[in-house]
């Protein structure tokens, strides 16, 4: 295939968030007096957003309501710490730093709710570096569904055959498929000890961001 361009997920995959989202969590817990969930267990919850971590933290026993009530707090909680840890994965800005030398166009993918990523973004000084930016609510889709890759790869100009899409979770890897781009697995990122990344259907599966140039030579 021809690499035109590079998508990326945002949550495990560009920018480690965990930290701060897991910080979110134990604070809901401590208001609730209850005990902390160690960070190298939540980590991996990041993915499923925050009702994944609400009852990671809580279980299944609160009603509908209830966790949606926790899921507007955690919300509002994560709103005003959304950028105290976090950072771009070790090699990540390198690798951005060559997608532009090479002219290559990148944008971002996210499940991530607008007012929340662009916030972040900011806050990292990348808002104005992605060539696209499609969040959980710029469509009435998320993934894994295809078509907000697909509106990403609209919105660069380039059509999806020639798009790479980078994700963390089997989601990303379906919505990769769906949309006709070929997939990169970032195992580094937010997974369940027992779910395999090899097991998804990715194109290629890496072990951490210095790993991504040569993964794109290699489809390209």
């Amino acid at each position: 295939m021809k690499v035109e361009a590079v998508l990326l997920d945002l949550d495990g995959t560009l920018i480690d968030t965990a930290p701060d989202l897991v910080d979110v969590l134990n604070i809901l817990l401590a208001h609730r007096r209850l005990p902390p969930i160690p960070f190298a267990i939540a980590r991996n919850e990041v993915s499923n957003g925050a009702l994944g971590l609400i009852r990671l933290g809580l279980g299944e026993q609160e009603s509908e309501e209830e966790v949606e009530r926790l899921r507007q707090e955690f919300l509002e909680v994560y709103i005003q710490n959304i950028c105290i840890k976090s950072c771009l994965f070790n090699g990540m800005d390198g690798f951005l730093n060559d997608l532009d030398r090479r002219g290559t166009s990148w944008g971002i993918v996210t499940n991530k709710l607008h007012a929340m990523t662009q916030l972040l973004l900011e806050s990292l000084d990348l808002i104005h570096r992605p060539g696209c930016l499609i969040s959980g609510d710029s469509l009435p889709q998320r993934k894994p569904h295809p078509a907000p890759l697909r509106a990403g790869a609209k919105e660069l100009g380039v059509p999806t055959k020639n798009c790479v899409y980078v994700g963390d979770a089997r989601k990303d890897i379906d919505a990769g498929r769906a949309a006709g781009m070929a997939t990169i697995a970032a195992s580094y990122g937010y997974i369940h000890p027992h779910d395999d990344p090899h097991q998804w259907g990715a194109s290629i599966v890496i072990r951490r961001p210095a790993d991504l140039l040569n993964a794109l030579e290699e489809l390209g």
